[in-house]
């Protein structure tokens, strides 16, 4: 297995953010891996949904998995809300699950600064019944991929960042 810390959790919880602040407390690299993705295919995220499917981009989500799989040790992954599916999640190293609940994830992206394109760049948040059917489909299996589970609801980054890498040293 990589040495590597997995983020996973449900769209617009704050896995990118987590990430940036646990690669300033250990030193370590973040990648995303919907940035990944964009960088193969040199086509947003949004786009591929919209043009080939979300059955498409689960396989390009396989491919960088494997890619991540083969290449990347020693680093934190911010990984996409679906990403947990890939067949090899075990293998590219800790899985942390960063659990809000969805209201608090809607109530974040809104307010954002910039909310307008934090809602665009998200497929799945454009349907809210759906994107409440999924939330509530994913949780389960969120917990059952996760080696750890962290509540980041009304938590600082800093904070949410110091618990994962005191639960690493345990």
């Amino acid at each position: 297995m990589a040495d590597n810390i997995i983020l996973i959790g449900f769209m617009g919880v704050g896995k990118g953010r987590t990430a940036r602040a646990l690669a300033a407390l250990t030193g370590r690299f973040a990648v995303d891996t919907d940035d990944l993705i964009e960088s193969m295919v040199k086509t947003k995220v949004r786009d591929i949904f919209a043009a080939q499917g979300e059955a498409h981009f689960r396989r390009l989500e396989q491919q960088a998995a494997d890619w991540l799989e083969r290449q990347v040790s020693g680093t934190i992954v911010s990984a996409g809300g679906g990403f947990f599916n890939v067949s090899n999640l075990k293998q590219l190293g800790k899985v942390v699950y960063l659990h809000s609940d969805l209201e608090s994830i809607i109530k974040a992206l809104r307010s954002a600064p910039n909310a307008e394109s934090k809602m665009k760049k998200r497929p799945l948040l454009q349907d809210m019944v759906r994107a409440e059917a999924l939330f509530a489909e994913r949780l389960p299996r969120y917990r059952q991929a996760a080696d750890f589970e962290v509540a980041v609801q009304g938590r600082e980054n800093a904070d949410i960042a110091a618990e994962i890498v005191e639960w690493l040293r345990r």
